[in-house]
């Protein structure tokens, strides 16, 4: 049997293959206070022969909330609404990590509270539109956090993770990739101040290296997961000195001992993510560069060939709940409903059929 469908060993924890589910924002979560509901633990249970599961994004906090009806852990009540979930994936067998996202100045100020702004490390706002309930706007400039605010972030991750830990999860992903707050400090264009938590590639890996110690402290390494995506553009963030800034950044992540690092690769970074992976002592996971079409069947070689440990699929997992199945036999794999993808009821969302419903 091929090795992609064989037990894993993430940490303490046995996966029942090496096919992850890549973390997809939906936009369901339409319980009270960005609580998650029923038909989030419907969607998620159905996706439990994965290996391993990571949630779409989770605010950390009231002002890391990006996008509408977006889920948090930082409420008593967002905990408890999460255990529904937990114990449906559970139940179905499979592991689940939530994926603790903070939008920075990547978000709608009309999400949030009082005269609440969207923050990020410097103020400075990125170019593009923002998609809101009422239509697309532009992003605002964001509140340049201050040194104490930068602290009380980190603890605010901190304290997320021990949430998803009491809401059943098995552990967390950090998401330092697509543009959100932790690469808005990584990057040259977002991030230009000129203290110790900017300026330099020290400076600018800082905030990352102190939000995954925070956690791993909180939790346990073994725990702690961060995905990366070295390269992107997507929310107009820049990027320089990639190669020396990633692997300085991925070798003190390493030394905290995290049990995993999880690389989005952007086009033509191939070399890149085999610097990272050959760096990385713990397990690699990687979602590969394939556009313009979804990670498929091709892309199972990269298991075969130790260019990864895990292999993670995005787009595929929306329309194919049994999608390791599928990969097993060579398919046949169902086409998401895009128009579907983000917020609406379960159309598009949990009535795709597994195979033997078809």
């Amino acid at each position: 049997m091929s090795i992609v469908f064989e037990p894993y060993q993430l940490g303490k924890i046995e996966l029942k293959n090496r096919i992850a589910m890549a973390p997809m924002t939906r936009s369901r979560a339409f319980g009270d206070g960005a609580t998650a509901t029923e038909l989030m633990a419907t969607y998620y249970a159905q996706r439990a022969s994965a290996g391993l599961i990571i949630t779409e994004g989770v605010q950390p906090s009231v002002v890391g909330q990006g996008y509408p009806d977006t889920p948090g852990l930082h409420s008593a009540e967002q905990v408890d609404s999460w255990r529904k979930v937990t114990a449906a994936v559970h139940d179905q067998g499979g592991v689940i990590f939530a994926q603790l996202m903070h939008a920075g100045r990547v978000g709608d100020p009309d999400l949030l509270p009082g005269q609440m702004n969207v923050v990020g490390p410097s103020a400075v706002a990125a170019a593009g539109q923002i998609y809101t309930h009422a239509g697309p706007k532009p992003y605002e400039v964001p509140h340049a956090l201050t040194e104490a605010e930068i602290v009380e972030t980190v603890a605010d991750f901190a304290d997320a993770a021990v949430n998803a830990i009491e809401a059943g999860f098995d552990g967390v992903e950090l998401h330092g990739a697509n543009g959100y707050l932790i690469q808005q400090f990584i990057s040259v264009s977002a991030n230009t101040r000129a203290d110790s938590w900017g300026g330099s590639i020290d400076g600018r890996i800082k905030f990352p290296l102190e939000v995954a110690r925070a956690v791993a402290e909180a939790i346990g390494p073994e725990k702690v997961g961060i995905r990366l995506s070295p390269g992107s553009h997507l929310h107009d963030i820049t990027e320089t000195e990639l190669g020396e800034t990633y692997e300085k950044l991925v070798a003190g992540l390493a030394d905290l001992g995290l049990v995993y690092l999880h690389v989005l690769e952007s086009e033509g970074q191939r070399d890149l993510t085999n610097a990272l992976r050959s760096a990385w002592p713990n397990t690699f996971i990687l979602n590969p560069s394939t556009r313009p079409r979804p990670t498929g069947l091709e892309e199972l070689s990269l298991i075969e060939g130790r260019t990864t440990d895990l292999l993670a699929f995005g787009s595929l997992f929306i329309a194919n709940p049994d999608l390791p199945a599928r990969l097993a036999q060579g398919g046949p794999f169902a086409a998401a409903d895009r128009s579907k993808a983000f917020g609406g009821d379960h159309h598009g969302y949990t009535d795709y059929p597994a195979l033997g419903e078809v």
